[in-house]
């Protein structure tokens, strides 16, 4: 490697792709956050990352370091980052579960890992959150399987089946599952609940902004009035679940925010019409300031531990259960979750898990771009 460039591996995992770096590659760099930056192609005023890695999105710039073990009785630790598109900033405030699924792909496909043909369990570190990942997938030549038949919404190849199961989800960055200690709140004289389990999230109800559920996550960003309500609670709940001081400092990654509604018939991204009774709960997520094309699957899985928390604004539109169907402007997706309170009452998430697929795009050098 030459001193503008760096080992690295272009991954999907789910509906998110980032560059995933060894640790031993890394180790060499002084400033890590300006190397992610120029490898995404951040900051870019067009919000395109041409010069760069990133897709223009949140959900297409993001970077995972794979670790030896961080923690005792787990095989690999990893940290991800995402990486702002407009301006030049690496924020390590949450987990992404998307790729967290292409981590142990990833491992194996790097040899920092070894396991026999067949089915297999890796137990992940994740370091943003201090918290353990149990990922099952099919082992074939040494490597993840990536081919098969389970499609997920929002990406158009099928793959296959990879089991992200998030153990002990609860207070991931918060000191409680309900920072407040309440499952609702209200903020900036909005009703919203805020919880944290597997990365803190608050949500609101569509209709109490005057807005329907169904909205294209195009209809979402154009409602610029609707954008700085949710950003202003999105600060505002960053503060009362203690990430930040004030509005001003909170993190651009969390908590994520999103609007729920109950179901309702309306068509996804490829024109697919999707009827009320295929899901359980409508919802929008922003990401980095803007509409989600899907839904990030730490929220998703937040979302299926709120809809068995009594009194949250889930629990009020779906009466809980251990699966959840999401209806996302990409399709519907299957999530789970295990929760039980303590004879004292206590709410404990037990587990929170989903479906996902993954697969290696490229490997090589990344060529970072000069800085002038």
């Amino acid at each position: 490697m030459g001193p503008n460039t760096v080992r690295a591996a272009f991954w999907r995992g789910g509906t998110s792709k980032g560059l995933f770096f060894r640790e031993e590659d890394l180790e060499w760099v002084v400033d890590r956050d300006e190397l992610f930056l120029r490898a995404l192609g951040s900051p870019d005023r067009y919000g395109r990352q041409l010069d760069g890695m990133g897709g223009g999105v949140s959900s297409l710039s993001k970077v995972v370091v794979v670790h030896p073990p961080r923690l005792a009785g787990v095989d690999l630790s990893y940290t991800f980052g995402q990486v702002a598109v407009d301006r030049p900033l690496v924020d390590y405030s949450s987990n992404c579960g998307n790729l967290t699924s292409a981590v142990a792909p990833f491992a194996l496909a790097e040899g920092l890992l070894t396991r026999s043909d067949g089915p297999a369990e890796v137990l992940l570190h994740n370091t943003n959150t201090d918290k353990v990942v149990s990922v099952r997938l099919e082992v074939h030549a040494g490597r993840a399987l990536d081919v098969g038949d389970l499609a997920i919404p929002g990406v158009d190849a099928p793959g296959s089946p990879i089991r992200v199961t998030f153990l002990d989800p609860g207070a991931s960055r918060c000191a409680h599952l309900l920072p407040s200690g309440s499952a609702r709140d209200k903020l900036d004289g909005v009703v919203v609940t805020l919880l944290d389990a597997v990365s803190p999230l608050v949500v609101v109800r569509a209709h109490d902004l005057g807005r329907e559920g169904a909205l294209s996550p195009d209809e979402l960003d154009r409602d610029d009035e609707l954008g700085e309500l949710l950003e202003r609670i999105r600060r505002s709940a960053a503060v009362l679940a203690g990430l930040a001081s004030s509005p001003d400092s909170a993190p651009l990654a969390a908590p994520k925010i999103g609007l729920l509604a109950p179901p309702t018939s309306y068509d996804t991204l490829e024109g697919r019409p999707v009827s009320g009774d295929e899901y359980d709960l409508s919802i929008r997520m922003f990401s980095m300031g803007r509409a989600h094309r899907a839904v990030p699957v730490t929220s998703a899985l937040a979302l299926a531990v709120a809809a068995n928390v009594p009194g949250s604004l889930a629990h009020e539109l779906t009466g809980g259960g251990e699966r959840l169907r999401l209806g996302t402007p990409s399709g519907v997706l299957d999530v789970g979750a295990l929760v039980e309170a303590s004879d004292t009452g206590e709410i404990r998430a037990r587990e929170a898990s989903l479906w996902r697929t993954a697969r290696e795009l490229m490997r090589g050098e990344v060529r970072l771009a000069p800085r002038a």
